[in-house]
């Protein structure tokens, strides 16, 4: 038996063009993207689809957009049949899993995430921050690494992706010095990432308090799946959580490596991940082999993934 859990991505994701095809395809796929331009107050349309790599990269944009190409990818998964029996998203992916079980409004949830990039891009000032990907070396080496270069700065994990990859972030001369820790430990490579402020990091405290004030006033609907946190790669017991977590998540690492685990110990065996890129599937391929690992971006993924679930 198929147990599926869809997952949704993350910043960096983006693509100029993502969701066209399927909005093109599918009514209900294009009233996602009339909704988001309705809430947001600018055409998301052309912004995902005829705007430029640089606009799409500025923060408070990249995030509605990669919310509204998921959430219309998730639409046309519905329409054809296909339900998920537990969801989960990296960082701001866990915004597209909210909507998706029914905790946040869809329309709620562009405008709070177009505010969550702006007070994250805002906290740290560009060039004061830095993130980088470091391959090859266990959490604890890297950890351990994180916390010999601290005496030059903030430096803390970010993101565990899955083994083998970890992101560190914080002040610039600190993740370097962190970087040439790692190396100096055996990492294979560590890759500084094009991003100008050091997310998942204590230096985002302040972004999260911004944020609590823009979710306070939002209603929080009940899970109509299981939902498993970033922060605590545990399944959320109830909406009442939801806010807290989310006010966390800006300043915490996100454990996916663990959220991914904890999913597959609990039966998930089918993960499907909703919207752009496939860099959740990668994560997914290095944390489990026994799982299968489907995507839909487009037409093309969509028809191979139905094919292989209705087959």
């Amino acid at each position: 038996m198929r147990k599926i859990a869809f997952v949704f991505p993350g910043q960096g994701a983006q693509y100029v063009g993502m969701g066209q095809e399927l909005a093109n395809e599918y009514a209900v796929a294009n009233q996602v993207f009339e909704e988001a331009s309705e809430a947001i107050g600018y055409d998301m349309k052309a912004l995902c689809f005829d705007s430029s790599v640089e606009e799409l990269k500025q923060t408070e944009k990249t995030q509605p957009s990669i919310l509204t190409a998921s959430i219309a990818a998730y639409k046309v998964l519905l329409e054809k049949g296909i339900h998920p029996e537990g969801v989960a998203g990296l960082s701001l992916g866990e915004y597209s899993a909210l909507v998706a079980t029914g905790v946040l409004d869809f329309k709620d949830a562009v405008k709070v995430v177009k505010q969550r990039g702006k007070y994250m891009q805002e906290e740290v000032p560009a060039g004061v921050g830095a993130m980088a990907a470091v391959l090859g070396l266990s959490g604890d080496l890297v950890e351990e690494a994180c916390k010999e270069a601290s005496d030059t700065g903030i430096v803390e994990p970010a993101n565990y992706n899955c083994p083998g990859q970890l992101v560190i972030a914080g002040e610039v001369k600190s993740v370097e010095a962190a970087a040439e820790k790692c190396r100096e430990k055996g990492a294979k490579k560590v890759v500084m990432l094009p991003v100008s402020a050091p997310f998942h990091t204590s230096m985002l405290k302040g972004a999260g308090v911004k944020l609590s004030s823009e979710l306070t006033d939002l209603t929080f609907g009940s899970l109509t799946y299981p939902l498993v946190a970033n922060v605590t790669a545990d399944y959320v017991s109830s909406s009442e959580e939801v806010k807290g977590l989310l006010i966390d998540q800006v300043s915490s690492p996100v454990m996916w490596e663990n959220s991914i685990q904890k999913m597959v110990e609990d039966g998930f065996n089918t993960f499907i991940e909703v919207g752009p890129g496939k860099a959740l599937s990668k994560f997914i391929k290095k944390i489990s082999r026994d799982v299968e690992i489907y995507n839909v971006e487009d037409l093309k993924s969509l028809e191979k993934t139905l094919e292989k679930l209705n087959g």
